[in-house]
C-alpha cells in the first residue's frame, strides 16, 4: 500500500533551517506530483509547496524565498528545505502524494521558537 514517512522536523530558533523528508513506496512516485503542505493549531490545512513529475515547483506567498521543494525519483523521496523560520512556520508539516485521490503521510511537528 502507499506509505509516505516524513522525518526532519523539530524545534528550531527564529532564523534557523530545516530540511524535511519524505519517503514514499507503494507507487509509482516518478510520475506522482508530490507537495507539502502545513497545519497549525486552530487552523486549516494549507498548501506550502508543491513539485510535478517534471520538477516544476509552486509555493505559498508566505514561503517563497526562504523554502525549496526538490525531489529525488531514484530514492524515491521529496524534500522541504526551509530557511530564515519565523514563528509562523510553527506547525505539523504533512507529504502528500497527489495522485488519485490523494495519499498523506502522518506528519511531522516544526517548531520554530522566538
Amino acid at each position: 500500500q502507499v506509505q509516505l514517512v516524513e522525518s526532519g522536523g523539530g524545534l528550531v530558533q527564529v532564523g534557523g533551517s530545516l530540511r524535511l523528508s519524505c519517503a514514499a513506496s507503494g507507487f509509482i512516485f516518478s510520475i506522482s506530483n508530490m507537495g507539502w503542505y502545513r497545519q497549525a493549531p486552530g487552523k486549516q490545512r494549507d498548501m506550502v509547496a508543491t513539485i510535478t513529475s517534471a520538477g516544476n515547483t509552486n509555493y505559498a506567498d508566505s514561503v517563497k524565498g526562504r523554502f525549496t521543494i526538490s525531489r529525488d525519483n531514484a530514492k524515491s523521496t521529496v524534500y522541504l528545505q526551509m530557511n530564515s523560520l519565523k514563528p509562523e512556520d510553527t506547525a505539523v508539516y504533512y507529504c502528500v502524494a497527489l495522485w488519485r485521490q490523494g495519499y498523506w503521510g502522518q506528519g511531522t511537528q516544526v517548531t520554530v521558537s522566538s
